[in-house]
């Protein structure tokens, strides 16, 4: 590379020599008014070449100082970043490490290199919020949100933050927030679902179920949401009940009804509109029909209920002899007839239909345990009260209910279980399988 410049350079004085002896002349420089000098033409020649290696090289300068300063500042950047990297990998560590006061120390250096760091920023809230110091976390979520409001995640983490402090509104404005750039986010529709569960929104519900039925693929998905669907239709009529709204409450329960005529706490929810509008009759062979239709004791204990409220008892007692004819070894319904005569008084009924029920087979066994106790220490009235303990027939519905998908037990029925909020789940507790759920 030198000798070739050598080389041009020879050439560019040897054509310079050239041109010299051919142009020999003046030419005058105008300066200024009044004010001209004369110069060789080759001398021109040289002073224009002079001022235009003199830009080249200012030219060069600048780029070559352009370029140092860039390169400078991008190896600070770079050894900055390391550092923050590092930094943030240590403080992760400690995080993971249950090391919180550390892992907080250490996220707060990350933010004296850079106040932006978003990571360490929602890291920081992650803290606060397992610390249950939710304000913290959402001004840490925030200010996240501000730097980069475009951010998923960050919206998810306020969305979070406010679900754990109650404020289910604030947090439903930020999944719709989500929702409005991409409104096919499952994790986001899934979220809003379950907020709008929290604030009992069963009409939204509905209408956002649907939407979710939508978007699933599979057969086994869909078949799943609809269940969930079902749920929901439901409760918007439980709520249109509670509220006064019959006429609600009857579509929604009728809504219900077609799409799963099994669904027990509608056929309840039904009979009850019935009731409230005085059609006491209608509520009572509507519901006789639907026992008839799913064998269900829920629904037998409710007309049991109406039957004697309205002094019907005889045809409650010919709906179980009737049962019982077609299942004479069914103990479920004679502990139940029994029941019901001691209600009525019919003591000699209730013995007789008791003592043929096989007790090992319905009865816990706590109480018969207890009962054989107090016989061996001779003391009869304490044996006599455990074994009473067995069964309490006083009212109907003192049987306690469980729920076949959790196992939770309660003392009154639900449509919904409060546990695994699933839907039409109690069972009468007959069996003890609440308490061999728990074991």
């Amino acid at each position: 590379m030198g000798k070739f410049l050598t080389f041009l350079f020879i050439v560019f004085i040897g054509a310079l020599g050239y041109f010299a002896l051919l142009n020999r002349d003046q030419v005058a420089i105008i300066v200024a008014q009044g004010h001209a000098y004369e110069i060789p033409k080759v001398a021109l020649v040289l002073i224009s070449s002079a001022i235009g290696a003199l830009l080249m090289l200012f030219v060069f300068v600048v780029r070559d100082t352009r370029r140092f300063i860039f390169t400078v500042r991008m190896q600070k950047k770079a050894k900055k970043e390391d550092k923050i990297k590092n930094l943030y990998e240590k403080a992760l560590d400690a995080y993971f490490a249950e090391e919180m006061d550390d892992s907080r120390v250490i996220l707060e250096q990350v933010l004296n290199e850079d106040p932006d760091y978003i990571k360490a920023i929602l890291k920081l809230g992650d803290i606060a919020y397992s610390r249950g110091d939710y304000k913290a976390a959402y001004e840490y979520y925030s200010r996240a949100d501000s730097i980069d409001p475009d951010r998923i995640a960050t919206l998810f983490a306020l969305v979070k933050v406010k679900t754990a402090a109650g404020e289910y509104a604030d947090a439903l404005a930020y999944v719709d927030e989500i929702l409005d750039d991409n409104e096919g986010n499952m994790r986001a529709l899934n979220t809003k679902r379950n907020l709008l569960d929290s604030m009992d929104r069963w009409d939204d519900l509905v209408y956002l179920q649907k939407k979710i039925i939508k978007k699933k693929q599979t057969e086994n998905e869909k078949e799943q949401e609809q269940k969930r669907l079902v749920g929901y239709q439901y409760e918007y009529g439980r709520h249109s009940l509670e509220s006064g709204e019959l006429e609600k409450a009857q579509k929604a329960f009728r809504a219900v009804l077609k799409l799963d005529g099994n669904f027990v706490p509608a056929h309840l929810g039904l009979a009850e509109v019935m009731y409230r509008e005085e059609n006491t009759e209608d509520a009572i062979n509507y519901l006789e029909n639907i026992y008839g239709q799913t064998l269900s004791l829920i629904v037998l204990a409710r007309l049991e209920d109406l039957l004697i409220a309205t002094g019907e008892p005889s045809r409650l007692i010919r709906i179980y002899k009737n049962s019982l004819a077609d299942e004479p070894s069914n103990n479920t319904l004679k502990l139940f007839l029994g029941k019901l005569y001691h209600r009525l008084e019919m003591l000699d009924d209730a013995i007789e239909i008791l003592e043929d029920v096989d007790s090992a087979a319905i009865y816990p066994e706590i109480a018969k345990i207890m009962g054989n106790i107090y016989l061996k220490r001779k003391q009869p009235e304490k044996a006599a009260e455990e074994f009473r303990k067995a069964v309490d027939m006083k009212t109907a519905f003192r049987m306690p209910y469980c729920c076949s998908n959790c196992g939770f037990f309660s003392v009154d029925w639900s449509g919904r279980c409060p546990s695994c909020k699933e839907w039409d789940t109690f069972r009468f507790d007959i069996f003890a399988s609440c308490k061999f759920r728990k074991d």
